[in-house]
């Protein structure tokens, strides 16, 4: 009987392991243009007006200013939230398929100094 409980106790375990890792990592932060999507980390995240569904066009020195919002090898798809396979073959997150990005200008949670620049950058909302 203790076998049983034990293992029972393992496999959920196993699988709130595996719930945590496949959700998007995400979080909903509080700028002074309401609520917006951020990183675990907490900095803001940024929607690229030249992308497409499912296609980041922010590459070499774009992505430098813009960092992506990248996906382990592994990761999930979680309602919303997709993964997006990058030109150099890394994955990253998207929103509504809308890959996302952090701007390397904000400096604290709910910074938005990338909202608007160059007519291009979109703050993304949950």
């Amino acid at each position: 009987m203790k076998s049983v409980k034990f293992l029972s106790v393992v496999a959920a375990a196993a699988f709130a392991a595996t719930a945590a890792f496949a959700a998007p990592p995400v979080k909903t932060v509080e700028s002074e243009k309401g609520k917006v999507l951020a990183g675990e980390n907490g900095m803001t995240l940024y929607t690229f007006k030249k992308d497409v569904k499912g296609v980041s066009n922010c590459n070499g020195d774009c992505a430098k200013n813009w960092p992506p919002l990248m996906a382990a090898g592994d990761a999930k798809a979680d309602g919303a939230y997709s993964i997006v396979e990058r030109k150099d073959g890394m994955k990253q997150w998207a929103k509504d398929g809308m890959p996302l990005y952090f701007w390397v200008k904000d400096k604290k949670m709910g910074d938005i100094t990338g909202d608007g620049v160059g007519g291009n950058w979109d703050l993304a909302k949950p």
